[in-house]
């Protein structure tokens, strides 16, 4: 093996997410999986010939969760949540490849910021729609920044121009400051997202 990097490739990459909430929730059986995507641009730069590399990201991806679609009934008292909310975000794992044949296993440190939300949240109290003065695109409450990490593994093509492969997306912060729209139901929770993805890269000659 080489110690010196000898190629360099740029390419796109993008995919599924299966995204919920985890951390020390209330009561996270309120919380379903919701599908997203991804999409961005990817470099990476090799260190140890074909074996060892270093993969810098940029992506465009929409995270959250789906409401259980169930009650809460207590006496003289019923709560029903239904649809979706949609945190989307721009992440940037940095991360380190390890290829074995057409094997790739990879992980690192990722940084995430907010850009928007989309809550899609509808609340029924006795079977009344309740209104509300929040708005569905709103960021109050929520931390726009987000520090993880990102582990996965996947295939190559011989010539690795064409990658596949699942990763695990997780976040060792919280992502709310304050909960004002769940009541309460979203303290201390962080991201977790699941990612099929695909890559079609151009290797350059360094």
């Amino acid at each position: 093996f080489s110690a010196q990097a000898q190629n360099a490739s740029f390419g796109v990459r993008g995919g599924a997410n299966i995204s919920n909430l985890s951390g020390d929730l209330r009561d996270e059986d309120r919380f379903e999986n919701k599908v997203g995507f991804h999409a961005g641009i990817t470099a990476n730069f090799g260190i140890v010939d074909n074996f060892f590399s270093v993969q810098p990201e940029f992506f465009y991806t929409v995270k959250g969760f789906k409401n259980e679609d169930s009650e809460v009934t207590l006496p003289l008292y019923n709560r029903r949540r239904e649809g979706k909310v949609n945190y989307n975000y721009i992440d940037l794992p940095v991360l380190a490849r390890i290829k074995a044949g057409p094997l790739y296993f990879e992980a690192g440190p990722q940084a995430s910021y907010l850009l928007s939300v989309n809550n899609e949240t509808k609340t029924y109290i006795n079977g009344t729609l309740q209104s509300t003065n929040q708005d569905q695109k709103s960021k109050d409450g929520l931390k726009e920044f987000e520090v993880g990490y990102a582990a996965g593994i996947g295939f190559t093509s011989a010539n690795n121009a064409i990658s596949f492969g699942v990763r695990y997306n997780g976040a060792i912060s919280d992502f709310v400051k304050e909960d004002v729209n769940f009541e309460g139901d979203l303290t201390n929770a962080r991201h977790s997202t699941f990612m099929v993805t695909v890559g079609l890269a151009l290797p350059t000659s360094r």
